[in-house]
């Protein structure tokens, strides 16, 4: 039978630092070209917010979620139409409000476990796993590992629900503790939450999606929009041997190294999608200054921008301009190749392709 792991007290002692310390600063340089490219954005939670909704496609995935970027898009544009996928698109959706009432919460409070329950219960409530008491620690035993094997051919086994309370007030303190280095204060808090594995169930998305909020409460961003689950799910083969590691061998220096590792290559994938993004909006404003009715022209950019599949009736409601001026807008876009469109003759989507190819 697999052996219920302890976990480590943090801070941790004896670390070897030096095993890491080239990484701690790649990954830190990395991650400071990356928030230096988001300061030159304007409203850049509006603007990047399908990058959020790729994360949140991303971090789900890991866990076996199957919708693709296009189709919460799509379901987002039009919620109405029956899709198989129903369950995954909620689960993603509960991952995009639970991002943004923490970023709301960290504006006025610190980073607390009360605020990590709360982002929990956002993720499960509506969704699968909302019978698994979402905003509550476990209260039983659970496992991890392959289907059908049970107990005795886990690969992990958290501790004992008795023991969760201890140790996630030792989680909680580390949060506010002031490490040598932030990004390798966040592997360790990221392997520890996974390791106590608090919840019955979306311990996973939990634990990614408290990495930026972490980094923007600590000031290391300006805005919470840092995400690792694109790095983690093309290599989740060793994500997953990495973490294990500390259950197996109290090896906290290669995950830690594989977690810079991550940093530090996620930071140049998502800086370049920033720049591209960047550049089609200062393409793209340049052609929508033509637009009929010229004085909606940002409106309509940062729209588009925002929700790049949408319907004509999201584009009135959340730009208040009127029927006739959204549709003379509209038919100007497509014409100009900025959108194309389903071609149906009544309720057509709208997709704004060369952005939804930067973010996929």
């Amino acid at each position: 039978m697999s052996v219920k792991f302890k976990p480590h007290k943090l801070p941790l002692e004896n670390l070897n630092w030096i095993y890491f310390l080239e990484n701690i600063g790649s990954a830190n340089r990395s991650l400071a070209k990356f928030d230096g490219t988001l300061k030159g954005i304007p409203n850049a939670r509006v603007l990047l917010s399908p990058l959020t909704t790729n994360e949140a496609v991303l971090s789900s995935k890991i866990e076996g979620t199957q919708a693709t970027l296009e189709e919460v898009l799509e379901f987002q544009a039009n919620p109405k139409k029956k899709t198989e996928k129903y369950e995954d698109i909620q689960e993603i959706i509960n991952y995009r409000k639970a991002m943004d009432m923490a970023i709301d919460k960290l504006n006025k409070l610190p980073l607390t476990g009360r605020l990590i329950k709360e982002i929990h219960k956002i993720l499960l409530t509506g969704a699968r796993g909302d019978g698994k008491n979402p905003g509550n620690f476990r209260t039983g035993e659970v496992f991890i590992g392959k289907k059908g094997l049970g107990i005795e051919g886990a690969s992990y086994v958290p501790p004992e629900p008795q023991e969760i309370e201890n140790y996630f007030s030792d989680f909680e303190n580390y949060i506010h503790y002031d490490e040598k280095d932030v990004l390798v204060q966040l592997a360790i808090i990221h392997a520890q939450f996974e390791i106590i594995h608090p919840f019955w169930d979306g311990n996973g998305r939990t634990g990614r999606i408290l990495m930026p909020l972490f980094l923007y409460y600590k000031k290391v961003l300006n805005t919470p929009m840092f995400y690792l689950s694109e790095y983690f799910e093309k290599n989740r083969e060793e994500y997953y041997e990495n973490l294990q590691g500390i259950s197996r061998n109290n090896d906290w220096e290669n995950w830690i190294k594989f977690f810079l590792v991550a940093v530090e290559k996620q930071s140049e994938i998502n800086t370049k999608k920033v720049e591209s993004i960047l550049s089609l909006y200062d393409k793209t404003k340049e052609k929508v200054i033509d637009i009929p009715t010229p004085k909606n022209s940002i409106k309509v950019l940062d729209f588009i921008f925002s929700m790049p599949i949408f319907d004509s009736g999201d584009f009135m409601k959340s730009t208040g301009i009127k029927k006739n001026a959204s549709f003379r807008i509209l038919k100007f876009l497509s014409d100009e190749k900025i959108l194309s469109d389903d071609k149906k003759s009544q309720h057509k989507n709208y997709f704004f392709d060369s952005l939804i190819k930067i973010i996929m």
